[in-house]
């Protein structure tokens, strides 16, 4: 059981790690994302078709896969657009406002009974970007970025969920990141449209950190919390997830000294989201005894 603890916090540290290599990469958030996804996309092809573990897809679920993937991809692009145009720790911040858009489009979606406790808390969050926002407006930019990042990202998981009541996770994974490189491709010349010149292709060094984002922030992340997964709860996983932003703030703090950068109200913000996001898994915390308790195995 340790081991399956530390096998899913390493699988959260990697994911916060994802926003101190979107600093350190120099190309652009557009082919941070392209390289990231085709790098992925070929690694999963070959580990998952070497497991047998690729099933064919119909039609009609190819199209919900391919609708998943683009939000996916706009959420990256966003995510990785909001720490070029301010800093990991804004894009971090911005991040946590997925619980909110989560509880407000999941009921509409699903058509599920709107849960007054999740929204609330998400609220709460919103106010603590606004605060950031409305008082510190060098990273204004950067702030909408990374709010858009947060409604797709709130997005594609609730269509994953979806999607995984018809096909197995390796499937969903290697045709989404396959699905999402092509759009990404397509995006290209229009990208170079806007912005008159972007940089294609990597330098050596982006070239080896953009394998370290594909290779241990998606593959072995994906690995290390799918082996976590087998000895611990879902729901377990999930909550853990829920600290990727703490772990990505501490890294960049760490990593980029970005504390010496941000002024109070990024830090009366942060304060804020932390209570909502601590109160929302004291609340999941008591949700899931009570259920044990109601249904002992």
């Amino acid at each position: 059981m340790r081991k399956a603890y530390l096998q899913l916090h390493g699988a959260v540290l990697l994911a916060g790690l994802t926003g101190i290599l979107g600093r350190l990469i120099t190309l652009n958030e557009l082919m941070i994302v392209c390289y990231r996804l085709l790098f992925t996309a070929v690694t999963m092809w070959a580990v998952f078709s070497w497991r047998k573990a690729i099933h064919q897809v119909p039609r009609p679920l190819q199209f919900k896969i391919f609708l998943a993937a683009i939000f996916a991809a706009t959420h990256w692009l966003t995510f990785y657009g909001a720490i070029k145009y301010a800093n990991v720790s804004i894009a971090l911040v911005c991040f946590a406002l997925v619980s909110f858009f989560t509880a407000l489009l999941e009921p509409v979606l699903l058509r599920k009974r709107v849960n007054l406790v999740e929204l609330s808390l998400g609220l709460v969050t919103l106010a603590g970007v606004y605060l950031i926002f409305h008082f510190d407006t060098r990273y204004t930019w950067g702030i909408t970025l990374g709010v858009v990042s947060a409604l797709f990202a709130a997005l594609f998981p609730i269509m994953n969920r979806e999607i995984l009541k018809k096909t197995n996770v390796e499937t969903l994974l290697v045709w989404q990141q396959s699905f999402g490189f092509v759009f990404v491709l397509f995006l290209i010349p229009f990208y170079g449209i806007a912005f008159e010149t972007i940089r294609l292709t990597p330098t050596w060094a982006d070239f080896g950190w953009l394998l370290v984002l594909s290779w241990l922030c998606s593959v072995w992340a994906f690995q290390l919390s799918g082996a976590a997964l087998q000895k611990l709860s879902a729901f377990t996983v999930n909550l853990s997830y829920n600290l990727e932003p703490v772990y990505g703030i501490l890294l960049a703090f760490i990593v980029y000294r970005e504390d010496q950068l941000l002024n109070k109200w990024f830090y009366i913000g942060f304060c804020l989201i932390m209570a909502a996001l601590l109160i929302h898994l004291l609340l999941l915390q008591q949700k899931k005894k009570k259920f044990e308790s109601n249904f002992p195995n």
